[in-house]
């Protein structure tokens, strides 16, 4: 039985909400159900690393483009110069049907509508594979304030893999989505390479593109101090793209380059949002960036949100593309193997460019 609000005030030990929210199962989610009216005291963040979605913001955000049709080449530029500028854009008519869109968000709130117990079955603990990972925050070990989200992570092997271990409340949606995003995905990716002289994207450049491929589907629970907390810390995504579907809550915020504001990206109907990862700044040597951003936690709606972050495999190398560097330019950053990378990123708390700071010469 999940305990009363009075039981999970803040006169508690924190012990035993840790125990309600990660052990047990029934995350922030199941928290934010008790009817608490106070935030947890482990929720509280540091003051520089709040940002409250009423703050005033600029009006500018990051572009939308229009990709329905990918050979016309200032659908290339606006791609490339958004990867340059922002590190983020929006695409509409992008060929995913809304059908599929529609399906995975409610594939999302079929899993986590799950008893505590069943989502359990998939946290580290109980899980039978490291591919399907239920969990809450980011690395709760490893931060002193915890996020206000709870997620399940899906590693992409196989579609029998997926049919075999995925949680079949969400299984055919997510794996749907995936299928119809592969053909958009390789179109960025195209435009994008195309502007670092690759020419003609090969197997063995694919591979190391989108040879891995992660789906995590998040929710964002009602908060009741959202002020003082955060849905998602400030960070760089370690992929080469992240491919994001939101839905219309909005709170996603991304840092401006040029004036190191925060700028939000508002829900478009039918959109993707896309970001460029720590890979593909490295890959690039810096021209395309992998740009901050986070989630600011809301005090009146739950918020879900799937994005799909398209990887090198593990075992891939990434550092400078040859044909960056065929020019005379100098590499920023070194050759690494790219489980290293990521390992790297997981075993410490959201802490914004670090991880890509570390890549440096």
């Amino acid at each position: 039985m999940a305990p009363t609000m009075a039981e999970l005030t803040n006169t508690q030990p924190s012990t035993d909400i840790s125990d309600f929210v990660l052990h047990k199962g029934h995350g922030v989610k199941g928290l934010s159900e008790t009817g608490i009216k106070s935030l947890p005291k482990q929720y509280v963040q540091p003051l520089q690393e709040r940002l409250c979605m009423t703050k005033t913001v600029p009006q500018d955000s990051i572009p939308v483009i229009d990709i329905s049709n990918c050979d016309d080449p200032n659908v290339a530029d606006a791609i490339c110069n958004a990867a340059e500028r922002w590190g983020f854009f929006q695409i509409v008519n992008h060929g995913v049907p809304l059908e599929v869109l529609d399906n995975v968000k409610q594939a999302t709130h079929r899993f986590f509508g799950l008893p505590a117990h069943e989502k359990n079955k998939y946290s580290k603990r109980n899980s039978c594979s490291n591919n399907v990972r239920y969990g809450t925050s980011f690395s709760p070990q490893a931060e002193k304030a915890l996020e206000w989200k709870d997620y399940l992570s899906l590693f992409y092997v196989s579609d029998q893999e997926a049919s075999a271990l995925w949680p079949p409340a969400c299984k055919d949606g997510v794996l749907e989505y995936m299928r119809n995003s592969e053909t958009v995905i390789k179109q960025l990716l195209k435009m994008l390479m195309k502007r670092l002289s690759v020419n003609e994207i090969d197997e063995p450049k694919q591979h190391l593109l989108m040879g891995s491929r992660r789906i995590n589907i998040n929710y964002y629970p009602i908060c009741p101090n959202p002020e003082l907390t955060v849905g998602v810390g400030r960070h760089s995504d370690v992929s080469t793209l992240t491919f994001l579907l939101q839905d219309d809550i909005g709170g996603l915020y991304v840092r401006d380059l040029q004036d190191d504001s925060w700028i939000h990206v508002p829900p478009v109907k039918g959109s993707i949002v896309i970001n460029v990862g720590d890979a593909l700044q490295i890959m690039s040597n810096g021209r395309y960036k992998s740009v901050e951003h986070r989630v600011v936690a809301n005090g009146t709606k739950n918020r879900i949100s799937v994005p799909i972050f398209v990887n090198p495999r593990p075992h891939d190398m990434i550092g400078p593309s040859p044909e960056v560097l065929a020019t005379g330019e100098k590499a920023i950053y070194k050759q690494l193997l790219y489980s290293d990378y990521v390992k790297y990123f997981f075993r410490k708390a959201h802490d914004g460019k670090a991880t890509v700071d570390h890549a440096k010469i």
